[in-house]
């Protein structure tokens, strides 16, 4: 399936339908708690084909939890009932450690739950594309030497940082790779934390390891969506979108408009209803304005396709849900 095409095609038409970054909710209506649902393909599949089924969402999302490559390279991780599973603890802290840091196999931690899961979901999906969720390259690192202690070690010792990235994106081409081949149509590569760098700092520990990914795994039938949900991503726009993306999805930290004003027009933008505000704590009177408002300032661009700003919570309220895409 062109994914690329069919986006393109919604971004042009004059009722844009919407791809929000929307899995988690379904572990209500399946009745699991969220620590289930990371653990098992196929109730991660059952909440793929549940979110196809039952909205108007362009595409299905695999989960987005965001520890689970970091837990392949032996990261500890927390699990909550209810609450998307937190990384904890360092992997890499030296130079030392970064050296002996091995790039783990796809049979490490559940990164095969997560590959069988988009297999599963293909196989009861037909009529809608597949997304497969994916971390970026940076933010990988973050989570193997700590959020706040990879911004010092940038400074200090940033061959250390670059010998972690490098076996970073070595892995993520592999698991992108293996998602192709179990069927998903693209994938949402989720690099939140490049957004809080200069941007001469985003191109030199996040951009260029981004673009590796993005050209080792793009094809005319297989589409890297990128996105970045930090609130320097404004004056980081232009090194963003020579990154070769198919597509760009943008938080609720930024200026959807703006993004929309400094955007070419042959890049394809999503975003960014906040998913705090509006789907977990909104009202669907405060989501059919929020919609209305983006609408507004963002609809009339050929380059836009509406969305959330980020990952949906998982305890978002589904009248909320079913009111974002009823007031488009």
């Amino acid at each position: 399936m062109d994914i690329r095409a069919m986006l393109w095609q919604e971004a042009r038409s004059e009722k844009k339908r919407a791809l929000p970054i929307l899995s988690f909710p379904a572990s209500q209506k399946l009745g699991v708690t969220v620590e289930e649902l990371v653990k098992s393909a196929p109730l991660q599949a059952e909440a793929m084909a549940l979110i196809a089924r039952e909205t108007n969402t362009l595409a299905a999302i695999s989960l987005m939890d965001l520890s689970v490559e970091a837990e392949a390279f032996g990261a500890k991780v927390r699990f909550s009932a209810d609450e998307i599973p937190a990384v904890v603890g360092q992997v890499v802290s030296d130079e030392e450690e970064a050296e002996a840091l091995e790039v783990p196999g796809l049979d490490a931690g559940r990164i095969g739950i997560f590959v069988d899961a988009v297999r599963l979901a293909r196989e009861k999906m037909t009529d809608k594309p597949l997304l497969a969720g994916m971390i970026g390259p940076y933010s990988l690192a973050g989570r193997l030497m700590d959020v706040t202690e990879i911004m010092y070690t940038c400074y200090d010792e940033p061959e250390t940082v670059h010998k972690v990235l490098e076996k970073a994106t070595k892995f993520l081409i592999a698991y992108g790779e293996a998602m192709k081949q179990a069927g998903a149509d693209g994938i949402m590569m989720a690099e939140p934390l490049a957004g809080i760098l200069s941007p001469d700092m985003a191109e030199e520990f996040s951009m260029p390891y981004v673009k590796q990914i993005v050209e080792a795994l793009q094809t005319d039938d297989f589409a890297v969506i990128y996105h970045n949900c930090g609130n320097s991503v404004i004056n980081m726009l232009d090194g963003i979108f020579a990154q070769g993306a198919a597509a760009y999805h943008f938080g609720n930290a930024v200026d959807m408009e703006a993004v929309m004003k400094a955007a070419p027009e042959t890049e394809l933008c999503m975003g960014n209803i906040d998913p705090a505000a509006q789907f977990a704590n909104g009202t669907p009177e405060s989501m059919t304005a929020a919609v209305a408002d983006l609408m507004a300032r963002c609809g009339s661009y050929r380059n836009f396709v509406p969305s959330s700003g980020c990952d949906i919570p998982a305890h978002s309220r589904w009248e909320n849900i079913e009111a974002f895409f009823k007031a488009l």
